[in-house]
């Protein structure tokens, strides 16, 4: 079973939109005579490919083995006797369990991808395109996991069957 990583919600959508306002604007203002933003525009939007290509998943794949993490361009799989637990949280029990936190990695432009540094548990793997339907993944052998697929019951029950 296939499923895409969840929409956005309305706050991270809403950071998104402001932040993809940013390359166009500064080549807008690059073009209109301030030549020193061009290099800002480039590495602004290499940043931003790089984040949609690496950073951001696409899909989790539920197979009788494993589960499959898929992005643009890469493949990562947990193999599913490794798969200790798997639960739905809500932010305020992803906060009893971790603690304060800190992201490290990718955020705010689709998403949080990449690591969240937590008080409790130390480091957590994070793919979340959402702050609601959060699915914690407790490995037995490595740090957990913290995504937000669509459906995020039916994703659980597909994992835990």
């Amino acid at each position: 079973m296939s499923f895409p990583l969840a929409r956005m919600d309305f706050l991270i959508r809403l950071l998104t939109l402001a932040l993809l306002v940013l390359p166009p604007l500064f080549l807008a203002i690059a073009l209109l005579g301030n030549r020193m933003l061009l290099v800002p525009t480039a590495l602004l939007t290499a940043i931003y490919v790089w984040i949609a290509l690496w950073f951001r998943p696409t899909r989790f794949v539920v197979g009788p083995g494993a589960v499959e993490i898929v992005w643009p361009l890469r493949r990562r799989a947990i193999p599913r006797d490794d798969i200790a637990a798997v639960r739905l949280l809500d932010k305020h029990a992803l906060q009893r369990e971790v603690g304060r936190s800190m992201r490290v990695g990718a955020g705010g432009l689709g998403g949080g991808f990449g690591w969240l540094w937590t008080q409790k548990r130390g480091v957590v793997r994070m793919y979340i395109s959402r702050t609601d339907g959060l699915v914690w993944i407790e490995r037995r052998s490595e740090r957990p996991w913290l995504v937000t697929p669509e459906k995020p019951e039916a994703f659980v029950r597909a994992l835990t069957t």
